[in-house]
């Protein structure tokens, strides 16, 4: 018995010991597990036609400004179904605060109209139009363009963000001197009557105009 307990005290020495070099390790790699993620990490959601989330801009105002516009020549035109569409890394789309699923009744769905109450004057606009079609290259007639909100604003868009403004030109075949007569309008129009009727949600609608306006009856079954 007394060899035992003469063994016994080295033994829970070493046990502690090897126990205490663990803890200590586990303590040492504890900061690894918390280590901030790599710069980019998150936020990384696209917004606009890129799939994500749409930006909401700062909704109308009591007075309007004239908007910074992109870079001269740093946007460029796509085609689809024979229409020409905006840039999405120029105009990706902006929606409005002030328009929500909840409040359709009192904004855009109101009897009365809405959007003649929130437009930007013709005096911001018509700057912003002229800088705009410097952003996108256009040399066509300018009455015959028109300085279009992506997401209407019967549809919500914000008023003068320029992410949801773009000079769109005449549809193909259009007469020149003819003014504004695009095929985007009563897709717009059949778009606002479906949400109001509550055949496709607020947001639905948003997200199709700004994927492509051209589709976006047909990817809501409204065609």
């Amino acid at each position: 018995m007394r060899t035992v307990r003469r063994a016994l005290p080295p033994i829970l020495l070493a046990c502690l010991l090897l126990a205490g070099c663990k803890s200590g390790s586990l303590g040492a790699s504890t900061p690894s597990t918390h280590r901030p993620p790599a710069a980019g990490a998150s936020g990384s959601a696209a917004s606009g036609g890129g799939g994500g989330a749409i930006a909401v801009g700062a909704g109308p105002q009591k007075t309007y400004t004239v908007q910074q516009q992109p870079a001269a020549g740093s946007c460029h035109y796509r085609t689809e179904h024979g229409e020409p569409l905006e840039d999405p890394k120029c105009t990706p789309g902006a929606i409005s605060p002030a328009v929500t699923q909840a409040n359709l009744k009192s904004t855009i769905c109101r009897k009365g109209g809405y959007t003649s109450g929130i437009r930007p004057p013709a005096s911001v606009t018509g700057r912003e139009k002229k800088l705009n079609a410097a952003s996108y290259g256009y040399t066509g007639r300018m009455a015959d363009a028109e300085y279009d909100h992506l997401i209407s604003l019967q549809l919500g868009g914000d008023p003068n963000d320029p992410r949801n403004l773009w000079v769109e030109p005449a549809d193909p075949g259009h007469k020149k001197g003819a003014g504004v007569n695009n095929q985007k309008d009563p897709v717009e129009t059949k778009l606002h009557t479906a949400v109001c009727a509550g055949q496709v949600t607020l947001a639905a609608a948003q997200k199709a105009i700004v994927t492509d306006w051209t589709t976006a009856l047909t990817t809501l079954h409204l065609s």
